[in-house]
């Protein structure tokens, strides 16, 4: 064969899993076909397991110290940073996103610059969240009593199927601004796009095992997730009843908080470009609020 000739086959990728900073295969050494919409596979991912989610938490814990002990304003540039790595990969992130069929690629555009903001939207956050969210209480006595938000811990989420890469970023953005570390579960339908995404994580300068994303079907992950009592709460959306059965089951095991994202729906998918996505109030499920008195001065 000539060395120009074009009758190659092109090379699928396959996508890893990101744990800990790295992109590990899946201990399971299964794997997930993905597709265009005309039937052809245009890559694969891993297909994880009870394992992978254990080790996701394990890295999650570890990580967990060193950025909550971060100052918000260094949370706030990495989250910014982050976006400028996204931002260098928005061709790859609209492909991904349109590759399946489930978009076009004007709204696989419009998607990816959302997503983008929305990085940028809490990374001005991080050091304001504590201003909006606690309070100076009033008390009858000689004392102060301060309430201040703090990070809950390991936040697991289970990111909707759609908007597969703005849902994704508009549950992780928040719960990494506020201090916690992140495993995610994500989109089942078109995962593709949470793995380039983070290949753009970790490019950028936030701490390995902030944050880990794991793919495969969402009802074999989703009860690990929530069983582990490392995991301290659930974010969750544009899940069904079964999912967010099983969520509740788990969690109630270590009473860990789970929320489920109620958003409008566009074609009945949420539609995350609401304004409350962006809004103090949607981190304060993922904050702690710790109540301080103090003598006041005589």
């Amino acid at each position: 064969m000539s060395a120009h000739s074009n009758d190659r086959l092109a090379v699928a990728k396959t996508y890893k899993l990101f744990i800990g900073g790295k992109f590990p295969r899946t201990e399971s050494g299964r794997s997930l076909a993905v597709q265009h919409s005309d039937g052809s596979t245009f890559a694969h991912l891993c297909h994880g397991s009870r394992k992978d989610i254990r080790n996701a938490v394990e890295a999650a814990r570890r990580a967990f110290n060193g950025w909550a002990g971060a100052t918000a304003y260094l949370r706030g540039q990495i989250l910014y940073r982050m976006a400028e790595m996204a931002e260098g990969k928005r061709a790859e992130l609209a492909s991904s996103l349109a590759a399946t069929g489930t978009v076009d690629e004007t709204e696989a555009t419009h998607e990816v610059h959302a997503s983008i903001d929305r990085l940028v939207a809490w990374a001005g956050w991080t050091d304001k969240l504590e201003q909006v969210l606690g309070a100076r209480n009033p008390v009858a006595g000689p004392y102060y009593n301060f309430t201040a938000p703090e990070p809950t811990g390991v936040v697991g989420v289970a990111a909707p199927d759609q908007p597969a890469l703005l849902g994704l970023a508009s549950l992780v953005a928040p719960a990494i601004a506020c201090g916690n570390s992140v495993v995610a579960v994500a989109s089942e339908t078109n995962p593709i796009p949470a793995m380039v995404l983070s290949e753009a994580i970790a490019t950028s300068d936030l701490p390995g095992g902030v944050v880990n994303v794991i793919t495969g079907p969402r009802a074999e992950l989703a009860t690990p997730l929530a069983d582990h009592r490392g995991v301290d709460a659930i974010d969750a959306a544009g899940i069904d009843d079964d999912t967010r059965a099983a969520l509740r089951a788990g969690a109630a095991d270590n009473m860990k908080r789970v929320t489920v994202r109620e958003l409008p729906e566009i074609d009945g998918q949420p539609d995350f470009t609401d304004p409350s996505c962006t809004a103090p109030w949607w981190a304060e499920p993922l904050l702690e609020m710790k109540t301080v008195w103090h003598p006041s001065a005589t």
